[in-house]
């Protein structure tokens, strides 16, 4: 067995941040959990820049945000340990290999229609996506549902919003509110999994240790809250204002704004809003558009929520922005990227100090704790909506279980998440073979 270290790690410098920030931009695949689960592998086990408990404690605080709480993680992370150029090479960079890599797939989309090898690759991906989605929701459960009462909590966000189909923002708001009166009342219960206990394991020291005071720049005073805040009002309501010439560019802008302020739960829980204003309202893309953007979605780096990128670039060609459609759909989609992710950073830099001064507060963390215990819950309802579409991929609402039945999308989910789960495997490795599989059998 290896030993456990006994000693911290040294502090990265930035440049050596900027690399992993970099290398998971690109690998970041699976969504939410995938990605979490890969951080806490990464930053927790491995490198021990963070200890479980502020990793959880941080997770905790970037779930109950709107916005993609992955990314968030990441930038509140990065932050910690390189203050706002952190944040922002963290956050950039976690999105930006998936930008780009959208951008591409929709210009080759709108340029040449169907692509029989991309269709091959989501195939082959798709059952991956769902093991990934079940392992991580084990990962996470296993360490954030310690007792019989959040294990309840976590079954009922999953009745909640899968049998009841309520809104992820009310279930979010129930368990907060069953955290702050289980703390009072039963406050062994919702302390949480601290320290390195929280997955039976024992990492060594870290870097950001259970006991680390927060460094001088996550300090929290009013005056920076303010100060924070205002910069941030400036940044958005400038290229706004400028856009002003531009209606539709204005309308994608506006639009993404208000989309960003209502992405609690993840993509999914915006997906609704976003498809009524850009098919329904806008007319930037039609119906189909969308699931196929939601399909590339789902298949390449970064957060879920990327499909706004591809949303914003199919508006932008399909209402002539300007002349070129390249540079038409690249206007269209920075403006929605831009202005999704934007207030991220804000929550972040201006929230954060706040949540580091009430670490450890029992009255402030057992909310999070239920919060934690409900997302659980949450993450296996998104497992089974993969799980069904891909294994009943002609299924509707009103026919739940019409069309084929998918028996090989079914073996491919089995044999990844026994890779993730018994074997260890690598996600990106069982993803690529996936993929490769995928490819071939579409050819065959």
């Amino acid at each position: 067995m290896t030993a456990i270290p006994t000693v911290a790690p040294p502090v990265p410098t930035l440049g050596e941040a900027f690399k992993y920030w970099l290398k998971l931009g690109f690998i970041s695949f699976g969504g939410p959990a995938g990605q979490i689960a890969m951080m806490h592998h990464e930053l927790v086990e491995k490198r021990r820049w963070i200890s479980e408990h502020r990793y959880l404690h941080a997770l905790n605080y970037c779930m109950l945000l709107p916005g993609p709480e992955a990314t968030q993680l990441a930038i509140y992370i990065s932050w910690l340990m390189h203050g706002v150029r952190g944040a922002v090479v963290a956050g950039v960079l976690f999105f930006l290999p998936g930008f780009l890599l959208l951008s591409l797939l929709a210009g080759i989309y709108l340029s040449y229609g169907e692509v029989p090898a991309v269709q091959g690759i989501f195939y082959g991906i798709r059952p991956a996506v769902v093991a990934v989605v079940l392992f991580a929701a084990w990962r996470i459960g296993s360490r954030a549902i310690k007792n019989p009462v959040l294990f309840g909590i976590a079954a009922l966000a999953f009745a909640g919003i899968f049998i009841f189909k309520i809104d992820f923002p009310w279930i979010v708001l129930a368990a907060a509110i069953l955290g702050a009166i289980g703390g009072k009342l039963m406050p062994a219960k919702f302390q949480g999994g601290g320290g390195h206990g929280a997955s039976n394991k024992q990492y060594g020291p870290a870097l950001i240790d259970d006991d680390t005071p927060p460094p001088p720049h996550a300090k929290f005073t009013w005056g920076r809250l303010a100060a924070t805040t205002v910069v941030f009002v400036v940044i958005g309501a400038a290229p706004l204002l400028m856009l002003l010439g531009n209606t539709d560019l204005y309308d994608i802008g506006e639009f993404f704004t208000k989309a960003a302020f209502l992405t609690i739960g993840g993509a999914y829980a915006v997906l609704p809003y976003v498809y009524q204003g850009g098919v329904e309202h806008y007319g930037w893309l039609t119906g189909p558009q969308m699931m196929d953007g939601l399909a590339l979605g789902e298949t390449t780096p970064g957060p879920l929520i990327m499909v706004v990128t591809w949303v914003g670039y199919l508006g932008g060609v399909s209402k002539a922005v300007f002349g070129n459609p390249v540079a038409a759909g690249l206007a269209g989609a920075t403006v929605a990227t831009f202005f999704t992710f934007l207030p991220s950073f804000l929550f972040i830099l201006a929230g954060g100090p706040v949540i580091e001064a009430t670490r450890g507060e029992l009255k402030f963390t057992a909310p999070l704790t239920a919060i934690t215990a409900a997302v659980v819950g949450v993450i296996l309802n998104l497992a089974t909506f993969f799980a069904w579409h891909t294994f009943w991929p002609k299924a509707t609402e009103a026919a739940p279980f019409s069309g084929p039945f998918e028996v090989i999308p079914v073996v491919i989910a089995l044999v990844s998440f026994i890779a993730l789960w018994k074997y260890k495997t690598d996600i990106m490795k069982v993803i690529g073979v996936c993929a490769v599989f995928g490819l071939i059998y579409s050819l065959i």
